[in-house]
C-alpha cells in the first residue's frame, strides 16, 4: 500500500509534532508520500470551499489522508477534502462537529466516546521512538506554573537533587520549558551537581530532545509537563514524576494519576520508598497503535 498524506500545519511545534508522530508511524507500516501544507485563514477557507479548489496544490497528488492537529487546522482540512478528496483525520476533539471529520484520534482527556471513527489515545501522539538505552545517562525535564499547577522552585530542586544523589554512577542532562520561571536556573546553578549539565530550552534545537530521549535510561519530568511524560514513556525509559502543587483535580491530572496507578510511571513519593525507576513492562507507543488502527479503518483509500 502507498498513501499520499497531506499534513496541515498551523505553525505550532507541538501540533506539528503530533501530526508527524502519526505520519512517521504510518511510514513504518506502509509507503507514504508526505506533503506539509500551511493552514489557511477562515475567510480563505470559505472562499476556496465555495470555489471547490485548494491553493498551491495543483501539482500535488490527490490525498488519501489529510491530517491535522490544532483547532486552526480544521477548516483547512475540510476545504482540502472538498476540493481534492481524501479522508480527514483530526488529532484532537474538534471545535467543529465531529461528524464532519472522517476519523478522530484524540487523547482520553478529551472525553470523546470510542467508535469505529474515533480512537482515544493515552496522551497526545508524538514522534519519539524507543532506542538503545545507556544505563549511565539520565534526563530531567522541567516545566513551570500552568493552568492546572502552581510552582515551587525550592521543592522541585530538592527532589531533583535527591534523584541525582541516589544515582552516583549516572550523568544527567536537564532542560527547561517556556513556562520555567526565570529564577529557577539561577537558583539551581548555585547548588547543582557536577554530574548535571543544564541545557536551557532556548539553547536546544528541534531534534535535541528526541536524540537525548533515545539513549536516556531514566527520565524525570515535573508533573505539570504532561505531554513530556508521554514522550518520555514512548522512549522506553523508566519515567519518574516530580511532585508539583496542583490547582485542581481535572481530567489532565486524572490521566497522569492513571499512568501512576497502572505502574507506567512512578511518582516521586513512590520512588522515595524503593529508590528504583524501571521502564514499563510493555512498550508504550500510541502513535504506532493509532497508525495500525487507522490503516484497519480505511484499508482502501479514496
Amino acid at each position: 500500500m502507498r498513501l499520499c498524506v497531506w499534513v496541515i500545519a498551523d505553525g505550532k511545534a507541538g501540533h506539528e509534532n503530533q501530526s508527524l508522530g502519526l505520519v512517521q508511524a504510518l511510514e513504518s507500516q506502509c509507503d507514504v508520500d508526505r506533503h506539509v501544507l500551511p493552514s489557511l485563514s477562515l475567510a480563505s477557507c470559505v472562499l476556496h470551499y465555495l470555489c471547490s479548489r485548494f491553493p498551491d496544490s495543483r501539482d500535488l497528488p490527490h490525498p488519501d489522508l489529510i491530517i491535522g492537529a490544532g483547532h486552526g487546522t480544521h477548516a483547512t482540512m475540510l476545504t482540502a477534502r472538498h476540493a481534492r478528496g481524501g479522508r480527514c483525520v483530526t488529532l484532537m476533539k474538534p471545535s467543529l462537529p465531529i461528524g464532519w471529520f472522517d476519523y478522530c484520534i484524540c487523547p482520553q482527556h478529551d472525553e470523546v466516546v470510542d467508535s469505529d471513527r474515533v480512537l482515544r489515545s493515552r496522551g497526545v501522539l508524538n514522534r519519539i521512538r524507543a532506542g538503545e538505552k545507556d544505563p549511565s545517562l539520565g534526563l530531567i525535564l522541567i516545566g513551570g506554573p500552568s493552568r492546572h499547577h502552581d510552582w515551587n522552585n525550592n521543592a522541585v530542586i530538592a527532589q531533583l537533587k535527591a534523584v541525582i544523589n541516589a544515582n552516583p554512577d549516572m550523568q544527567w542532562s536537564l532542560t527547561t520549558s517556556r513556562r520555567t520561571p526565570h529564577g529557577f536556573l539561577s537558583l539551581l546553578r548555585e547548588q547543582h551537581s557536577q554530574r548535571l549539565t543544564i541545557f536551557p530550552v532556548d539553547n536546544t534545537h528541534a531534534d535535541w530532545l528526541p536524540q537525548v530521549l533515545e539513549s536516556a535510561s531514566q527520565v524525570w519530568v515535573s508533573e505539570d509537563s504532561v505531554s513530556m511524560v508521554y514522550e518520555a514513556l514512548s522512549s522506553g525509559a523508566g519515567v519518574g514524576v516530580f511532585s508539583v502543587p496542583r490547582k485542581d483535580q481535572g481530567r489532565i491530572t486524572r490521566g497522569l494519576d492513571a499512568l501512576i496507578d497502572d505502574q507506567l510511571v512512578r511518582s516521586y513519593s513512590q520512588w522515595q520508598t524503593s529508590r528504583q525507576l524501571n521502564p514499563p513492562a510493555e512498550a508504550f507507543n500510541e502513535a504506532e497503535r493509532a497508525a495500525r488502527w487507522l490503516l484497519q479503518q480505511c484499508p482502501n483509500t479514496r
